[in-house]
């Protein structure tokens, strides 16, 4: 075998290894960020409160994304996405960890803001890694396949509350959720290789302002909307279906609950998986818009067909198909960002339209609240459809979008 033969093997192989490696910190830090909607109905029962006292403590770990986003990705700029993404999943593992321990609500609050950090920390360079690892065609599927492994986390961590916390409390799923990415980033800090395209790239400071130069400015807004308006329609769903299934108005039980938010999650790995690859055919605008158009509609009808105990099989697969159109068009976005910004600053850029958006996840805690209250489920669904409709203007607004296969270069 040539040394150039060998050097493509390598490379291959290390592309390989590092979508592995991203994909299984995602994992985590998508399991993580739910861990505590799959805790809520049994903490306000030892702790006797209403749902709604934890509504400050759910948006704490979506307001701490918002400076971890930035945060992350001017540090994966600066000093490398391999750096920066381990230290997120260590971050987040540790102080995921330490909420099985509190007491109250502002400790659990506090907690989970720091653990925010990390966890918004994670995507963008995990994004960004595995996008300059990827050849040009295969990017879309790539990021897509990586960035899945949110609601894919979402998914196996409701599994495993089902039977953790009736069997074991609430407290051994924190302890679980902080102590498996910890150990998954130590033992990759010495396997997991930089970016080539970072380490050839002159480097840059990752300013926030190259993100509004004339030639990008209608993109990055237009993205920071459309990343704002899908985190909250996914996170009301994320932060609330087991709340809104559990209310004796409904009335699910809880591992029927944790199941129906592991469908809901498990749905947007397959729909985002076939969101790229119809990307990699048809282009972003046109994949794009249609996933959108089909979650909007998917949503008005959850409106109309609330959950009923007596209809557990409708009530299960509409969910797994909502979840699945949403979490298609929230994933392949971060591909659609990747291919929006340059290199040099691919890390501020990914981690800014997503930090900002996450204002989105914020809202969502309490917006899903108030639907639930004022509405019950009915006006919960509509919130989707709401959302979704401006995430559907703000992509038909971008300008740079991920072209078909047969015209990428």
């Amino acid at each position: 075998m040539g040394r150039r033969d060998t050097g493509l093997a390598a490379q291959a192989l290390d592309a390989r290894l590092v979508v592995a490696a991203a994909a299984s910190m995602i994992v985590l830090d998508g399991m993580d960020g739910q861990v505590l909607a799959n805790a809520i109905p049994a903490m306000t029962r030892e702790w006797n409160l209403p749902r709604a006292a934890f509504a400050t403590a759910s948006a704490a770990a979506p307001f701490g994304m918002i400076f971890g986003g930035v945060l992350g990705g001017m540090l994966g700029d600066r000093i490398g996405r391999r750096t920066a993404l381990l230290g997120s999943v260590v971050t987040f593992g540790l102080l995921t960890l330490v909420a099985a321990f509190v007491t109250t609500i502002p400790m659990l609050t506090l907690v989970r803001f720091l653990a925010g950090i990390g966890l918004g920390g994670a995507m963008p360079n995990a994004a960004a890694l595995v996008a300059e690892f990827a050849p040009p065609r295969h990017r879309p599927l790539v990021i897509t396949a990586t960035i899945v492994c949110i609601p894919l986390g979402g998914f196996l961590g409701g599994v495993i509350a089902g039977q953790i916390i009736p069997a074991y409390g609430w407290r051994a799923l924190f302890v679980i959720g902080g102590l498996a990415p910890a150990v998954l980033a130590l033992s990759l800090a010495k396997i997991l290789p930089e970016s080539p395209g970072y380490l050839a790239a002159p480097k840059s400071r990752g300013s926030i302002a190259a993100l509004f130069a004339p030639e990008l400015r209608r993109d990055t807004t237009s993205l920071i909307v459309a990343f704002m308006s899908c985190l909250l329609a996914i996170w009301i769903g994320f932060l609330w279906i087991p709340a809104m299934l559990t209310d004796p108005a409904v009335g699910f039980a809880q591992p029927d609950a944790s199941y129906a938010l592991s469908l809901f999650n498990f749905g947007g790995v397959a729909g985002a998986l076939a969101g790229a690859m119809i990307i990699q055919q048809v282009g972003s605008r046109l994949a794009l818009l249609t996933i959108t158009a089909m979650a909007i509609a998917a949503a008005l009808l959850m409106a109309r067909l609330p959950p009923d105990t007596e209809a557990m099989f409708r009530t299960m697969t509409l969910l797994a198909v909502t979840g699945a159109l949403m979490n298609a068009v929230q994933a392949t976005m971060y591909a659609l960002a990747a291919h929006v910004f340059p290199t040099s600053i691919r890390g501020t850029g990914v981690g800014t339209t997503v930090a900002v958006g996450r204002v989105g996840n914020v809202l969502a805690s309490y917006v899903g609240s108030w639907a639930l209250v004022a509405g019950g489920p009915p006006l919960f669904f509509a919130t989707w459809a709401a959302a979704l409709s401006i995430v559907f203007v703000a992509l038909a607004l971008i300008r740079n979008h991920i072209p078909p296969t047969g015209q990428a270069s």
